[in-house]
């Protein structure tokens, strides 16, 4: 390994001379407005995610709703905190999260698709998830190095996506005992 070696003082000039751009330094090595562009399509997934979730946990009907209904109203939660993060990421980058309604469907990677039954509210719900999971690691491998912060974020979220397929594909076959396993 070799050692580490850093100019210290011409830090502290470069800190001092560009403080009006945050947290954003010339270490940055990203396309800092590729990466806002892409965020603002995740924050528009999570918002679109939000409020399927939530209409899904006001419908839901029928003999097992409740648990379900549970489930729904746990990840709209937890969507919303992923909302939340990507726009506050999108701000240390020195971008504005784009809360346009007009646009959140054609910005968002995943559809909004209200389900009429509780098992197809399930499946739209599980299907959005993993179009989520195959397009939130694929912004990882893009960022690789360039945003470790950025790419940690989306690894975070990521991981809860990947937990939500998980519950969603159980509820399937809870409900659903001759699909079999997804």
């Amino acid at each position: 390994m070799r050692p580490f070696v850093s100019d210290i003082g011409k830090i502290r000039d470069r800190a001092r001379a560009h403080m009006g751009e945050g947290a954003v330094t010339p270490g940055y090595k990203a396309d800092r407005e590729q990466v806002i562009k892409v965020l603002n399509e995740v924050l528009a997934t999570e918002i679109v995610c939000t409020l399927r979730y939530k209409r899904h946990y006001f419908m839901a009907r029928g003999i097992n709703a409740d648990p379900v209904r549970a489930e729904f109203l746990q990840h709209a939660a937890e969507e919303q905190q992923h909302a939340d993060a990507v726009a506050g990421r999108i701000v240390q980058l020195n971008g504005a999260p784009d809360f346009d309604p007009e646009s959140l469907a054609t910005r968002s990677h995943a559809e909004y698709v209200e389900g009429d039954e509780l098992i197809s509210m399930i499946e739209e719900d599980l299907v959005a998830e993993r179009i989520a999971i195959e397009t939130y690691s694929e912004i990882i491998r893009w960022l690789d190095d360039a945003d470790p912060t950025t790419r940690r974020l989306i690894e975070q979220i990521l991981e809860k996506e990947e937990e939500h397929a998980e519950d969603l594909a159980t509820l399937v076959d809870k409900l659903s005992p001759s699909k079999g396993k997804h």
